[in-house]
């Protein structure tokens, strides 16, 4: 029989930003009776920011309106430009205003008080989730993007409207366009293609295939200007870049 190792649960750690001496206190027998830790309860904005920068906490429970200048929304404005916390909202006010506000800090949660215990947990656990899921999802795109930087051929993505979305280095020498630049123009404005037989402008195969009836890979080879007037040839491959349910997001 061999021992089973036993299972180690790391308790998130949430900070309190809350400048009610009784809610906050109410607030934090709560987490702890749902197995979180609170770092501290900080009074007002600057202390919230302070805190969140020493403590680096899983998730910040924000009161939006706190006392001095500066209210919770000002708070999660300054720790978005500088941490990678999730922030909820707390507040007993739900007015349109105050919404717009909150909604530009792209906050991961929003608990209107008075609130039950289970109602908590829940906006928690779902901004904690949502949290995990965006940092992989940049982590794989800054995965694929330094894979394509580095790959020696031109890679090109658009939308499916056939605006440039993505260039590699590679495209950005042949083009003349940086990505800041061509960032969604039209891929026939950035990559105009010639015919290299008569020299003549050609239809870009890239909107050609996005106006097909039914997607499939395209090439072929074409004489490629560049924006400085340079011409080169090139041969081109097209093809549909889908997501896993099958639909269509651009081409690449």
């Amino acid at each position: 029989m061999t021992a089973t190792a036993p299972v180690i649960v790391i308790q998130k750690r949430i900070l309190v930003v809350e400048d009610e001496a009784l809610i906050a206190m109410d607030l934090k027998q709560r987490l702890k009776r749902l197995g979180y830790v609170v770092t501290s309860i900080a009074r007002n904005a600057d202390d919230a920011f302070c805190l969140a920068l020493s403590q680096n906490p899983d998730l910040i429970l924000m009161d939006i309106h706190l006392d001095g200048d500066k209210d919770g929304i000002h708070a999660a404005e300054e720790i978005r430009k500088t941490l990678d916390i999730p922030v909820v909202y707390l507040t007993a006010h739900s007015d349109s205003f105050t919404l717009e506000r909150a909604k530009i800090t792209e906050p991961f949660g929003y608990i209107t008080k008075p609130f039950e215990t289970d109602t908590l947990r829940v906006q928690i656990e779902i901004a904690l989730f949502k949290h995990r899921t965006e940092q992989k999802l940049r982590q794989s795109e800054m995965w694929l993007s330094t894979t394509l930087r580095n790959v020696g051929d031109a890679v090109i993505a658009t939308d499916r409207d056939g605006r440039i979305e993505f260039m590699n280095p590679v495209a950005e020498a042949l083009s003349g366009w940086t990505m800041e630049e061509a960032s969604g123009e039209s891929s026939s404005e950035v990559f105009r293609m010639l015919d290299p037989r008569t020299g003549e402008r050609v239809a870009n195969p890239v909107l050609r295939l996005l106006t097909a009836d039914g997607l499939r890979a395209l090439s072929g080879e074409y004489n490629l200007r560049s924006r400085n007037g340079s011409v080169a040839l090139v041969q081109m491959l097209v093809s549909a870049n889908k997501d896993e349910d099958g639909r269509l997001l651009g081409l690449v």
